[in-house]
């Protein structure tokens, strides 16, 4: 298959919000929380208490079933509090950051010279074996499984999402000090997705001992189960692990440096984010750190973990996941419009079919809310979800079959080869108003559970 691959079908959402390229200082947190929800597959057992010192990658929680995947601090501190809910359900453990930022030296190494069994070593016990993601599922990566490959989409076409030349511009030999080190864990070797568009402007095209791939079109064009699913679909039995341009940076300082370091450049962004830029910070950072950024006349905001698509509404009083290096804030659209449907100038709506008519104008952007503008119906069989989804699969019939539970069914459709977030415009487009992936994630949490 040719390695340049156009994709015909998807969606880019014109929201306004997008970070100008600027940072705008240092976040420096009175609170950094470690999520377990975040690391899916994983049973969390507590390792530290409430008081304990802990340094940068030091275990603070591991795997009740495999107790070798450690999660460890991003930053050194006292273990403020340990967050639990109903049937002390572990929700967050809470740590205090000091000044001295110390930090667990696992020793610098050359990954080019380690073979893989001393590499997988450095990554579980620095914590940072977490930032592979194993397909079919999302689940962190099993150590004892060698994936069929390793894939990484060097760029985003999520709405707003943070520009990966200015985020990682500079940190190439992290980059690329991670991939070689993720070359040991795999014969299929390490696949990276590029951006046509901008293939010759961005410094990662120059990356060694990976397969380039080179992607055009609009969203999800920059997902890397789209990605995935074009260059080697997965089939049942297969196993795949895909990490984030981020965390291969971040595992490549590891190995360079012999240190745990997290920090990263986040971008501000949405409708009503006041001067949308980035800020450098850490994962866990608090919500209200950000609140210089946020626009008190907006009303009801809604503070969202990731991009507008498929983050996670943590409130105001969340905190930034460990995978996300993007804020949206979006006003809540708790308003009732009589008779929308009714309006073709709808100056501020944006419509995927273009419904209306100022969705003409080319480079106009859109102050979207929450509002679903509509309710929860029946499914309507239409081609409006292949559209906007460019991959060989049935989205409708396999939404059904996991609303069913039917699991031959949701095998035939294609459960293996997607995520959630891979269906995210199907949910934006889908005139019955379902929470499409909501409902792909109890599809996959039946597989998980029946077919272990």
């Amino acid at each position: 298959m040719s390695n340049n691959i156009h994709l015909r079908r998807g969606l880019d959402i014109p929201l306004a919000g997008a970070a100008a390229l600027k940072t705008c200082g240092v976040i420096t947190p009175g609170t950094i929380a470690l999520k377990p929800e975040d690391f899916k597959g994983i049973v969390p057992r507590l390792l530290v208490r409430e008081g304990d010192k802990v340094l940068a990658g030091s275990p603070v929680l591991c795997d009740k079933q495999r107790p070798e995947i450690l999660i460890t601090a991003p930053v050194s501190g006292t273990v403020e509090a340990v967050v639990r809910g109903e049937k002390r359900k572990l929700l967050e453990v809470r740590i205090a950051p000091d000044a001295a930022r110390e930090a667990v030296d696992f020793g610098a190494r050359e990954a080019s010279g380690l073979s893989g069994d001393e590499v997988r070593d450095l990554l579980l016990r620095s914590g940072l074996w977490v930032s592979l993601v194993q397909r079919p599922y999302g689940i962190v990566a099993d150590p004892a499984v060698t994936p069929k490959a390793i894939f990484i989409s060097a760029f985003n076409t999520a709405p707003l999402a943070a520009n990966p030349e200015y985020v990682l511009g500079d940190q190439a030999e992290d980059i690329q000090a991670g991939v070689d080190a993720l070359g040991k864990l795999t014969r299929g070797g390490v696949h990276l997705s590029l951006n046509e568009a901008n293939y010759e402007g961005t410094p990662f095209h120059r990356i060694e001992n990976v397969i380039q791939h080179v992607f055009s079109g609009k969203h999800p064009a920059g997902n890397v189960g789209v990605q995935i699913s074009h260059i080697a679909p997965i089939r049942k039995g297969e196993t795949v692990w895909t990490v984030s341009l981020l965390l291969t940076a971040a595992i490549g300082r590891l190995f360079r440096t012999g240190k745990v370091d997290l920090s990263r450049k986040v971008a501000v962004t949405g409708p009503v984010a006041k001067d949308p830029a980035y800020v450098d910070a850490l994962p866990g950072i608090a919500m209200r750190d950000l609140s210089a950024f946020c626009d008190s006349t907006a009303g009801d905001v809604r503070f969202i973990s990731g991009d507008a698509l498929t983050g996670t509404n943590v409130g105001a009083e969340g905190f930034l996941g460990w995978f996300d290096n993007q804020v949206t804030l979006l006003h809540e659209g708790t308003e009732r419009e009589v008779l929308g449907w009714a309006k073709p100038f709808r100056f501020g709506k944006f419509s995927a079919t273009r419904t209306y008519l100022p969705n003409a104008l080319p480079g106009k952007r859109y102050a979207l809310d929450t509002n679903t503008n509509g309710g929860v119906r029946a499914f309507v069989v239409s081609d409006v979800y292949g559209k906007v989804l460019p991959m060989d699969i049935f989205p409708v019939y396999l939404t059904k079959a996991c609303l069913a539970g039917d699991i031959d069914k949701m095998e035939k459709f294609g459960i293996y080869e997607v995520l959630p977030e891979d269906l995210a415009l199907c949910e934006y487009v889908d005139p019955s108003k379902n929470e499409i992936q909501a409902i792909i994630q109890q599809g996959i949490d039946l597989m998980i559970k029946e077919m272990a």
